[in-house]
């Protein structure tokens, strides 16, 4: 599901980066289809905490997950405006709320590990394996996964 490329080392995969609460996080660059900042986000009555609102972007109508809810951490509290990353799901468009966006990594592919036991449970539910890179840990995002929204959600 990734942007792969062939190379000398062999398959590369391409990540678009995001910081949420501290952590990297990588995100397939297929997957991803823009990056932008969240305005005018209308609350949706009686949903979820996961779900931050609705905005209407470019004419389509996005659903905005707060990434923060979805891992189980606390509300940002230094006061600068959170990105989202859009991505689509069977043709409904959903944007990621995160803290920032990173730059694109081309990795090997042979370099993404199976998540480590001491990963946190509520990291390790949302990922698809984890690339080491020098001093810290890139979890990579499973799109599908962050996006299966609690049962009381899809009644919604």
């Amino acid at each position: 599901m990734t942007s792969k490329t062939e190379s000398v080392e062999g398959t590369v995969a391409e990540y678009v980066t995001a910081v949420i609460g501290g952590q990297l996080f990588g995100l397939p660059i297929s997957r991803v289809q823009d990056v932008f900042m969240p305005e005018r986000l209308t609350r949706v009555p009686l949903s979820s905490a996961e779900i931050a609102g609705v905005l209407n972007l470019r004419g389509r109508i996005v659903t905005v997950v707060d990434m923060r809810a979805r891992l189980g951490l606390p509300r940002a509290d230094d006061g600068k405006p959170p990105m989202a990353v859009g991505v689509d799901l069977r043709g409904e468009s959903y944007g990621l709320l995160i803290d920032t966006i990173g730059e694109v990594l081309r990795l090997p592919e042979a370099g993404c590990e199976e998540n480590p036991v001491n990963l946190d449970p509520r990291m390790a539910k949302l990922a698809g394996g984890v690339h080491r890179l020098d001093g810290q840990l890139m979890v990579v995002l499973d799109v599908d996964r962050v996006l299966e929204l609690a049962p009381e959600m899809k009644a919604a």
